[in-house]
């Protein structure tokens, strides 16, 4: 059985990550079997979670985790999308990953109060004598690659204005339809479903959640993902919590 190695719930969310999130939904999405342990990044091969084990072989990385079930499986995340559809799929995927999800963690860690409500109780733990000298190195550390990611280097509602720029593309993506690429989910829906999800918990506060609650299609699409893939999970419908 594969093992699934995240950061577990928290957050109001099921998982912590929006990349545990991803290829949790994925192993979900192939029907296959796995089981799921808490751990902390340097235990993975590439220092990130999230990483599985399946029969003794190490992948880390969703992306290449995705790849590791479509080669070894031969499950195709993409079934019934035409050659152009993957493409863009590819491509709504990489702004996620590589723009969305950074005012994510802007939101979580370069805000101080959220911050303290959130990342900062991971080094609770840690010994007394240096354990805010840890939370101190870690935000410091996400602040710093915040800011090499672009977003952190512009003014606060400026970089929420670049963000939602993103979640409207997301939103005419979506449209009226179900899922992103048509009335089916792939493997696009649970890299989009585990950064909106993050950034709409209501477990913290942002201007970018505040922004993000005006896309009725989006709130309706993370709520319907939820209950598609955590239905166990005690969620409230955004719907209902606005």
């Amino acid at each position: 059985m594969i093992t699934l190695y995240g950061f577990g719930t928290g957050f109001g969310l099921p998982e912590i990550s929006p990349f545990v999130t991803k290829t949790e939904v994925q192993l979900k999405m192939a029907g296959l079997p796995y089981r799921k342990e808490r751990a902390m990044p340097p235990a993975s091969p590439k220092g990130q979670l999230p990483f599985i084990d399946d029969g003794g072989e190490a992948v880390a990385d969703s992306t290449f985790i995705r790849a590791h079930i479509e080669r070894r499986y031969g499950f195709d995340f993409d079934a019934g999308l035409s050659l152009q559809e993957r493409a863009q799929a590819w491509a709504f995927e990489r702004m996620i990953e590589h723009h969305v999800y950074w005012a994510l963690v802007g939101a979580r860690w370069v805000d101080p109060v959220n911050f303290a409500k959130g990342p900062a109780h991971f080094f609770d733990g840690a010994p007394e004598h240096n354990r805010e000298k840890l939370r101190e190195d870690a935000q410091f550390r996400v602040a710093e690659n915040y800011l090499l990611s672009g977003l952190g280097r512009h003014a606060p509602d400026d970089d929420v204005d670049l963000a939602v720029r993103s979640l409207f593309a997301l939103s005419v993506q979506l449209g009226d339809k179900a899922y992103l690429m048509g009335n089916k989910p792939c493997g696009v829906d649970a890299t989009a479903f585990g950064a909106l999800a993050g950034i709409l918990t209501p477990f913290f506060e942002s201007a970018l959640r505040q922004r993000a609650e005006g896309f009725p299609n989006l709130t309706a699409y993370v709520d319907r993902m939820m209950d598609n893939y955590y239905p166990e999970f005690a969620w409230t419908p955004l719907r209902q919590a606005a």
